[in-house]
């Protein structure tokens, strides 16, 4: 067969679905180290120290949007992101451990002959180092982050980068590609690219914030999370999820009418 010849090129059923991962509050605990960063930023720069309240949501949104939203004037922003980096490279980064359950459910779903990658909204550097020192690394295909300190392109280009780098013969379409995280922004990068996204709720967003950005469910704990993807896929109609039924818990979120509140 021709190498340009459409008949040899892998068609879905042919490619194993993918499951993209966010890092922090999805497979990582990574609060503290992000609250100690961000702390620091106001300390150095004399500006008013947020509650840990209010730092704890700084946990998944871009580190600009935090800073900016509380109290950074954008004269000294680049400071502030500069201050941050350099504390959590050197000391933040370290506080991070991986969630119980995660190894077990990331290997289940790997055994069950799903491609697994990562991406987050972290520096491509801080991802890679953070994966290969909890051992996350031998269970993705890859690690995605964003590239560029100066010039951040946000989940959605973060998602846009892997699914171009896997490939077509790794990708196999959004019909049996998940995303998995714990924040809105992972529900509305992966909507982007018309993906469905399951929402781990043992991670950092505010109740309800999945359910209102439309996740297609919501897992209560790790050890969850390999029949939820596999029950979503299995309802797309991917023939290797054959008779995996609804996991305890997943709870699943019904299509709100159009223009209805949620």
């Amino acid at each position: 067969m021709p190498p340009g010849d459409p008949a040899a090129r892998p068609t879905a059923t042919d490619v194993p679905p993918l499951v993209l991962l966010d890092l922090d509050g999805t497979l990582t605990e990574s609060g503290e180290g992000i609250m100690a960063s961000s702390r620091v930023v106001f300390e150095t720069l004399g500006l008013p120290v947020p509650t840990d309240a209010a730092l704890r949501t700084f946990i998944g949104p871009p580190l600009r949007t935090n800073l900016e939203g509380h109290g950074v004037p954008a004269d000294r922003l680049a400071e502030g992101v500069r201050v941050y980096r350099r504390h959590y490279t050197a000391v933040g980064q370290h506080l991070n451990r991986v969630y119980d359950g995660v190894p077990e459910a990331l290997a289940a779903l790997r055994d069950a002959g799903l491609t697994l990658a990562l991406a987050t909204s972290k520096l491509q550097h801080n991802a890679d180092a953070i994966c290969d020192r909890l051992g996350l690394t031998p269970y993705l295909a890859g690690v995605w982050g964003d590239p560029d300190p100066d010039r951040p392109i946000g989940k959605a280009g973060v998602i846009g980068r892997a699914l171009a780098d896997l490939g077509p013969r790794r990708t196999p379409g959004p019909r049996w590609t998940r995303m998995v995280g714990d924040r809105l922004h992972d529900v509305e990068g992966a909507a982007a690219h018309g993906l469905a996204c399951l929402g781990a709720g043992w991670g950092y967003g505010p109740e309800g914030e999945l359910v209102a950005a439309g996740a297609e469910s919501v897992v209560a704990t790790p050890a969850g999370l390999p029949a939820a993807v596999l029950a979503s896929l299995a309802a797309a109609g991917w023939p290797g999820a054959g008779g995996v039924g609804r996991p305890a818990g997943a709870r699943v979120v019904e299509p709100s009418p159009v223009g209805a509140d949620r």
